[in-house]
């Protein structure tokens, strides 16, 4: 036993030693080794697979309508990564490590459960954004049902259905995709979907989450730690902001709005209507998610 304790604290140290002394490369110029490689491939996998099946898939997911709202939002939120038939991925994308997967064949890896927690939840350290706070939960779900036609779809056919609502039929490159397969002749026609809501309230979480938690992620997913210091909300050493600490003993907020659960509500849903000079973006944050933070501030 001593001896398994010794080789413990051996291995702490060195990979202790290994982060402090910065032997690895995070440059995304270089890839990872390949044994990090391959165990983060086993981690997501099985990650994925143990919360996926918490939320089944619709009995109607295949259906002509939700492919082609699926391939409204894929052309607004996943193609400039991703790419798609006959489009390449944005050339920033190509520098990110790991590179982000073609999308043609995630139905021969994923269930459609596991594809609808990747897009919700999103992947840590890959680039995969959670798209829980920006999507509507039939639009998940519709992402999912397009990627399911995906694979037989020719680039002729993807220009045409991803042409954008204010485009004519004419104005398209192409005429209505002809049936190549069960999936892509569900999906006649121009996609006419769009994806620029605010998300009000995300789909409840299995299991669900405690308010404090709801408030906490809530501030991850909209960016508020990049700026701020949120007590109880883990995130970088930040100055660029105040500390988000004691706003209920402040005379105001940023100068401009009172410390109350509407004058915060306001504030972080549109600083900029308050406050034109001040830093802060107006990020699309609903009266929902806005009151949630507010309370979970003033409360710390």
């Amino acid at each position: 036993m001593a001896a398994f304790a010794a080789a413990g604290v051996l291995g702490a140290a060195g990979a202790a030693a290994f982060v402090w002394f910065g032997v690895y490369d995070v440059s995304a110029t270089g890839p990872h080794l390949q044994p990090v490689h391959s165990l983060l491939e086993i981690a997501l996998q099985r990650a994925v697979q143990r919360r996926s099946d918490a939320h089944p898939p619709p009995r109607d997911l295949l259906t002509r309508e939700r492919v082609m709202q699926g391939a409204a939002c894929f052309r607004d939120r996943c193609v400039a990564c991703h790419g798609a038939p006959g489009v390449a991925p944005q050339a920033f994308s190509l520098g990110m490590q790991p590179v982000p997967s073609s999308l043609v064949e995630a139905t021969r890896h994923w269930r459609p459960q596991d594809l609808y927690w990747i897009t919700r939840n999103g992947i840590k350290m890959s680039g995969m954004p959670a798209w829980e706070y920006r999507l509507e939960e039939g639009e998940l779900w519709a992402i999912v049902a397009f990627l399911d036609a995906l694979p037989l779809m020719t680039p002729d056919q993807y220009r045409t259905l991803t042409a954008s609502p204010e485009q004519s039929p004419e104005q398209s490159s192409e005429k209505t995709p002809e049936k190549s397969s069960a999936s892509v002749g569900k999906v006649e026609g121009v996609a006419a979907a769009r994806c620029d809501g605010i998300v009000d309230a995300p789909a409840p979480l299995v299991p669900p989450l405690a308010t404090v938690e709801l408030a906490q992620r809530a501030f991850r997913q909209h960016g508020c730690t990049a700026c701020h210091t949120i007590p109880g909300v883990v995130g970088p050493d930040t100055s660029n902001g105040p500390r988000l600490s004691g706003l209920a003993g402040r005379d105001r907020i940023g100068g401009k709005a009172f410390p109350t659960e509407d004058g915060l509500t306001a504030w972080i849903r549109d600083p900029q209507a308050i406050d034109a000079h001040n830093a802060m973006p107006t990020l699309g944050v609903s009266e929902t998610q806005a009151r949630l933070m507010a309370r979970y501030l003033l409360s710390h």
